[in-house]
């Protein structure tokens, strides 16, 4: 089993950016580029199905944007996004879940995959 998981959306950070990917989601779903973000996200805020099911994972649970997943894991930057990584016990990342079965995935397939893998 990982030590924790690593969520990680295809869109920045920041609050500009944010509110950018918001109105892009509402105005625009269907060419919104971050699967992640568009099926545990409302307009504001995160799915309650889905914050709780974080919640209860026997693993931590952290989430990432782009940027500040670049920064982080320089290495990775090339990797597609969105996209869930497993962290190993030395602080290693190892794919746990790829950017076409996110994009392929609504939010009860996104938690039984998880569910799987674990």
């Amino acid at each position: 089993m990982p030590q924790r998981l690593v969520f990680v959306y295809n869109a920045d950070g920041g609050r500009l950016a944010g509110l950018k990917d918001m109105f892009h989601k509402i105005l625009s779903p269907g060419t919104y580029p971050c699967s992640l973000c568009a099926i545990t996200y409302g307009a504001t805020s995160m799915q309650p199905e889905w914050r709780e099911f974080i919640r209860t994972l026997p693993v931590p649970v952290d989430f990432l944007h782009r940027d500040e997943f670049i920064r982080d894991y320089p290495q990775w930057a090339r990797h597609p996004l969105p996209a869930a990584f497993a962290v190993g016990a030395d602080g290693a990342l190892m794919p746990f879940i790829e950017a076409p079965e996110m994009d392929a995935a609504d939010l009860d397939g996104l938690m039984e995959l998880v569910k799987e893998r674990l």
